[in-house]
């Protein structure tokens, strides 16, 4: 059995809220999709553009492939993201809107032996926004204290 491979973009959820959430292959090289299936990438700095009708995840870091040769991928570059061309279309439509972006929350590989990238539409959290999230989440945290205490 292969071990669930799951790159996650923690600060994502505490910069933005997420609008809408999509699943997107990635087209990556051979070395790239070895590199991912040994956990080697990052996401927190990433972002995606579009570039003539098509999107790119940019920033985002794949390291070279230990065993690969000459045919070694570049660790950072722009890759292309596959989505429905009528996902497309809302995608850029609603980029259209002032403070919206794309982020990617997720890099994946199912069970199909696909990577995938789950990208969601986001709007930026005002400072206070995130002061609120942190004061939630140390209620909750003193909250699950008292239970346990009982």
């Amino acid at each position: 059995m292969q071990r669930m491979i799951n790159i996650l973009n923690k600060r994502a959820k505490f910069d933005y809220e997420f609008l809408e959430k999509f699943d997107a292959g990635i087209v990556l090289t051979g070395t790239e999709i070895k590199s991912i299936r040994l956990g080697k990438a990052s996401i927190t700095e990433s972002f995606c553009e579009f570039h003539n009708g098509e999107l790119f995840v940019i920033n985002s870091q794949v390291e070279e492939y230990l065993y690969g040769t000459h045919y070694n991928h570049k660790a950072k570059s722009e890759r292309k993201l596959l989505l429905n061309k009528k996902e497309l279309k809302s995608l850029e439509k609603s980029m259209q809107n002032k403070g919206l972006t794309i982020i990617p929350l997720r890099l994946y590989v199912n069970e199909k032996g696909y990577a995938k990238m789950e990208i969601a539409l986001c709007r930026g959290k005002k400072t206070y926004d995130k002061r609120e999230t942190i004061k939630d989440r140390d209620t909750k945290r003193e909250i699950d204290r008292m239970k346990k205490s009982f």
